[in-house]
């Protein structure tokens, strides 16, 4: 071959190879056009020459959600150092191309020292200010699933103007070391009618209507329906029924009215078949019917088939509410102190059985110091035992007695009266006790021992 030829060849192989190597080292150790790193634009520079001017770079510290700046701190130095370098080297390296590109590319770069902190401080100064908005905007309502007068109907979801603070805070971490941070505005979303948590809203609901509770107060039973006493009900984000408790508690005072005693006439049959009405006093009970509409729904709530009582209360001494357990005799029942001032005669029964039976002397009459009347009970016994109180013509007096059962709180009880000698059945009028039933010494161990604690003590 002719030699000229080949140089000529060589030539032309050999240059084209110089230009593409000095092309592929020029790319190699710069960035190409219309390359940006945090808003910086490195079009064209080193690795060492972008560096610098991210050293030199100012951030704005400004952050925008859509169209509003809803961030401006004071301008900060970026923080670079040549620490960072190796990272710059990296980002050279990754946006490499063979040939020259125009392609725009962004890229986000934390300074290794210092932006971890400012990140950090930024963030949360972004929380706090989308947080301090949110109070502001309207917030979004969630479908639900509601039980409005009886019936199960689901109320659709409502959008609102409040910001989805944990979503923009996540999309503000990617964007680094920014001078401008630009974030697309994320709202928070509503809870959708069709979600599986409002269809387990509804079903809840539904059950929750067709529910049942046999609820009992001593020998009564009541078939208490929830689609009767629940008109209105939610379940709450953490799938907890919240009920309108008004018609629980309407019913538990329904029936509070008609069956407790407590402060109420007892229809009492004496001795002699006569039947009297006698107000009861200390003996009695009550429903607490706010701790009892709290059971009531609980047990509606958890799907409970049945609901005994167990909240009562009555007045004196034990304020557990004396005679709930009783249901014969009018509520008196069959074991009981019967008094009549009239007559001045006390009876003691038991289990319907008359056992005992003794004249006594009641409270003074002309004085004001009658015994009281009422349905009482035994608050406790005592022997022996010091009475302490006044009368009239004895102030502040001390009296020993050998048996003590006393039945109100004012101290009216019954007790032997060894110091009395007039124990005529008209005593009372002038001569009468201070209001205790006055007993013969040598008849009060059996009245004693024939009353038991809480006992009725029925006087008339």
């Amino acid at each position: 071959m002719d030699k000229r030829k080949f140089l000529f060849i060589g030539s032309a192989v050999l240059i084209p190879a110089l230009i593409l190597g000095g092309i592929s080292y020029y790319q190699a150790i710069h960035f190409n056009a219309h390359i940006t790193i945090n808003d910086t634009d490195v079009s064209g520079l080193t690795a060492d020459q972008a560096l610098a001017k991210l050293e030199a770079s100012v951030l704005k510290n400004e952050v925008y959600v859509g169209k509003d700046r809803v961030l401006d701190e004071a301008d900060t130095k970026a923080g670079f150092s040549n620490e960072d370098l190796p990272r710059v080297e990296k980002l050279l390296k990754s946006q490499w191309t063979f040939f020259p590109s125009s392609k725009a590319a962004s890229y986000s770069l934390e300074p290794g020292k210092e932006d971890a902190a400012h990140g950090r401080a930024m963030k949360q100064l972004l929380a706090d200010k989308l947080t301090a908005m949110n109070q502001s905007l309207t917030a979004p309502k969630d479908a639900q699933a509601r039980l409005e007068q009886g019936k199960v109907i689901i109320a659709e979801s409502v959008k609102g103007t409040q910001y989805d603070v944990p979503a923009l805070l996540k999309e503000f971490e990617k964007q680094g070391a920014r001078s401008e941070v630009h974030l697309d505005a994320k709202y928070i979303e509503p809870l959708a009618a069709d979600s599986p948590a409002v269809k387990k809203e509804e079903s809840m609901l539904q059950e929750l209507a067709q529910r049942t509770v046999e609820y009992k107060v001593q020998d009564k039973i009541y078939s208490l329906q929830a689609s009767e006493l629940i008109p209105n009900a939610t379940v709450s984000k953490d799938m907890k029924y919240q009920i309108d408790p008004a018609v629980i508690k309407n019913k538990i005072s329904e029936i509070n009215a008609a069956q407790s005693t407590l402060n109420k006439n007892f229809t009492f049959q004496t001795h002699t078949g006569a039947v009297v009405a006698v107000k009861g006093q200390s003996y009695g009970w009550s429903l607490d019917v706010a701790k009892e509409a709290v059971l009531l729904q609980q047990a509606f709530e958890k799907g409970d088939k049945s609901l005994a009582a167990t909240n009562i209360y009555g007045a004196g001494y034990n304020r557990k509410g004396v005679g709930y357990q009783t249901t014969a005799n009018n509520g008196i029942g069959t074991t009981y102190a019967e008094v009549s001032i009239a007559e001045q005669r006390a009876w003691f029964y038991k289990n319907g059985q008359l056992v005992f039976t003794t004249n006594v002397v009641t409270g003074r009459h002309n004085t004001g110091e009658d015994t009281p009347t009422g349905v009482w009970y035994v608050m406790y016994k005592e022997s022996p035992s010091i009475l302490e109180g006044s009368s009239v013509g004895h102030p502040n007096y001390s009296v020993k007695v050998n048996f003590w059962a006393p039945f109100t709180n004012s101290g009216c009880g019954f007790h032997d009266a060894s110091w009395r000698t007039n124990w005529a059945s008209t005593a009372y009028l002038t001569q009468g006790s201070a209001g205790c039933v006055n007993t013969p010494p040598g008849v009060m161990q059996t009245v004693y021992q024939n009353l038991s604690q809480n006992e009725p003590v029925v006087i008339y």
